[in-house]
């Protein structure tokens, strides 16, 4: 048996970037027949994406199913066990960065059919609509704060009892994210997961990509950054909340 929850983590992160970033691909390049989806698609893509993912991670060996850095940090810092941060983090990482070359994998043909290196850039990673970076900030900050706090809601006691109801958990989490991109995510493309960022991104500079453009790497702290720290806060206010 390879299931292991360092490995769940590692394939539930691949799951949900390879059906994530493979929506905004389908969306987005050029000849899909999905071409011009629009943002409702790729929010329930993504929310689909991030369901997927929880299970796989569950099935290959991760009962707690992060699949996200900023819910690694925040549940360390509510339970004040942080040895979990490093392992989970570098298979969560691996595992994003594998999704998205599997992603250009699956859209191989389509990369050179699209003519713009920024559409391109974005089937791996976010930027935002408006480039100002203390809002950009903020914004992650806020959508990666609700996703930890109403995470820590589902699962809690005053809602749950004793339990979520055996395969309900990766439903409510993916609605959760689904939520986060209808309601908070036309400003900064809603990272909310610094793997789910920064592995793409490495991907996009590493890969062969026809015709593809900068990484954009001025922006890339902003997708890692606003993330943890509002994953960290959160994990203190439900911290507080719980005690």
């Amino acid at each position: 048996m390879i299931t292991t929850p360092v490995f769940g983590e590692f394939m539930g992160t691949l799951v949900l970037v390879l059906l994530g970033d493979g929506v905004v691909a389908n969306a987005v390049l050029k000849r899909s027949k999905a071409e011009g989806a629009g943002w409702m698609v790729i929010a329930s893509g993504w929310g689909f994406a991030v369901m997927a993912g929880v299970f796989t991670a569950m099935a290959c060996g991760s009962r707690d199913a992060h699949i996200n850095p900023v819910v690694t940090l925040g549940v360390a810092i509510q339970s004040g066990d942080y040895s979990k941060i490093a392992p989970y983090w570098t298979a969560q990482l691996l595992g994003a960065l594998v999704g998205a070359a599997l992603v250009w994998l699956h859209f191989f043909p389509h990369w050179r059919e699209t003519g713009d290196p920024a559409a391109k850039l974005g089937c791996f990673c976010t930027s935002p609509a408006i480039r100002h970076k203390a809002a950009n900030f903020g914004s992650e900050l806020i959508a990666s704060f609700v996703l930890v706090l109403v995470v820590g809601a589902i699962f809690s006691e005053a809602t749950a009892g004793s339990g979520v109801a055996p395969g309900l958990g990766p439903y409510l989490v993916g609605g959760l994210v689904w939520g986060i991109g209808l309601s908070l995510g036309g400003t900064t493309g809603y990272a909310i997961n610094p793997a789910r960022d920064l592995g793409p991104r490495l991907a996009h500079a590493i890969l062969p990509i026809a015709g593809k453009g900068s990484s954009d790497w001025s922006y890339a702290p902003i997708p890692i950054l606003g993330p943890l720290a509002g994953g960290a806060l959160a994990g203190f206010l439900v911290r507080l909340i719980q005690s």
